[in-house]
């Protein structure tokens, strides 16, 4: 096996941890709320329920702009081994927390360690991988991280909220140990450091001792010296990054909107109030297992049939289902007999997550980690994940608020508008990278 597949594969088991965080929610909200389970003074309100839940994707934000400074000032995998320290202390926070102001910092947390991994995740693996693998590589985030969805959906729900945060907390201690063993140092780093030495080494472990690595240090090490030191002002002086930045940027908004975290977040409490004969927690292990078995999919289809296609087909997929998914709730509330449509709303969440996966889920990653040269990789993948976890933010915090105020049905319509949009935003705007070498898609993009 190629050992760039071998790092991939141990770099993602902090993907896999951030996975969790996304459902922790959705089995741990109505233990929270119920008297006989909630582990504070009181069931928390909904007030207190929205925050639970939205603190972490208001972490979020900022986690990008710390952990993209640190990628850079002291390197891809140190600043990776870092990211998991968060994790292991905030779920045995919240494993034995005993007041709501503990989730709360928790929560928030771990929203910043995710917005890390999120940024420093696909800078890794893009700097890792070569032209033939990298569409293929950088879509592992999102196997393991749907792995971790799946995870928390399976187990959150059976065992106790202080065994389960344990045993969360337990993965990113493996992944320390692993990764810190097996994976190398970024090249591109080593190069910035004007570590030549180091950078062959690096780049000689991920392609094998047998590769002629030169020709391809050369092209990196030529690439950096002619971009030099970048800043954010550099990606508002230039057309072609601006134009990146507006592509990564809305591909990353247009992944929220399509209402991607009021799915994770309140799945259980979704099939609920869409009145489905299946009871919610089995719903949301269906939901699950859709997803991580058709996570395998992007790694296989990307460097085949294109980013542009998938996130195409993605779009038109996600529009549809929720539109249905929309209707069906709406003629429920409106009193409509639909008890022998009870399969709908687990049928439209399954063609949902399977659409997603295909193409919005895991593609603003992955084409995030190609169109950015290395001078400015780090601020314009911080600012792409800050302002797609503000998005999120939004999501998260108004979703359940805005369903009582106008309905669930019309808060589903309202993300199926969002898909609509993202259609001829892809069609129109997205650069296909499938294929192609750094510089042509610098070409590409005019820069």
């Amino acid at each position: 096996m190629d050992y760039s597949y071998i790092v991939v594969l141990t770099t993602n088991i902090i993907a896999f941890t951030a996975g969790t965080v996304l459902t922790w929610s959705s089995p741990i909200l109505d233990r929270l709320a119920d008297n006989t389970t909630t582990p504070f003074d009181h069931p928390i309100t909904l007030e207190e329920k929205s925050w639970i839940s939205s603190f972490f994707p208001l972490g979020a934000i900022f986690g990008p702009f710390l952990f993209g400074y640190l990628a850079d000032a002291i390197g891809r995998k140190k600043t990776l081994l870092c990211s998991a320290a968060p994790f292991i202390v905030c779920y045995y926070m919240l494993a034995f927390g005993r007041t709501v102001w503990v989730y709360y910092l928790a929560r928030f947390l771990l929203g910043a360690a995710l917005g890390g991994v999120y940024t420093v995740i696909p800078m890794y693996v893009g700097e890792i991988a070569d032209d033939r693998n990298r569409g293929t590589l950088g879509s592992m985030m999102n196997v393991y991280l749907c792995f971790g969805i799946f995870f928390s959906y399976c187990v959150g729900p059976y065992m106790s909220l202080v065994g389960f945060n344990v045993l969360l907390g337990s993965v990113p201690v493996v992944f320390l140990v692993l990764f810190f063993l097996l994976a190398p140092e970024s090249p591109h780093y080593y190069l910035s450091k004007n570590s030549i030495g180091d950078a062959k080494s690096s780049l000689q472990k991920v392609r094998g001792l047998r590769a002629d690595v030169n020709d391809e240090l050369e092209i990196i090490m030529k690439k950096i010296v002619e971009d030099g030191r970048g800043s954010a002002m550099d990606i508002f002086r230039s057309r072609g990054l601006l134009k990146a930045l507006s592509i990564t940027v809305g591909l990353g908004v247009f992944q929220q909107f399509s209402g991607v975290n009021a799915v994770f977040f309140y799945a259980q409490q979704i099939f609920e109030a869409s009145g489905s004969s299946l009871r919610p927690e089995i719903c949301s292990i269906v939901i699950g297992s859709v997803q991580f078995s058709t996570s395998f999919l992007t790694p296989v289809l990307v460097d085949r049939w294109g980013r542009k296609l998938l996130l195409l087909v993605s779009a038109v997929g996600m529009a549809a289902s929720e539109a249905i998914l929309g209707t069906y709730c709406y003629l429920k509330d409106s009193h409509y007999e639909v008890g022998s449509a009870s399969f709908l709303p687990v049928l439209c969440l399954m063609a949902y997550i399977f659409t997603y996966n295909m193409g919005y889920g895991p593609l603003p990653w992955v084409i995030m980690g190609e169109v950015f040269p290395p001078k400015v990789k780090s601020v314009a993948s911080s600012i792409t994940a800050g302002v797609c976890w503000l998005a999120g933010f939004l999501t998260a915090r108004y979703f359940e608020p805005v369903a009582l105020a106008i309905g669930m049905g019309q808060s589903f319509w309202i993300f199926s508008a969002f898909c609509v949009c993202a259609v001829p935003f892809g069609m129109f705007f997205v650069v296909e990278t499938k294929g192609k070498s750094f510089v042509e898609i610098q070409k590409a993009l005019g820069c």
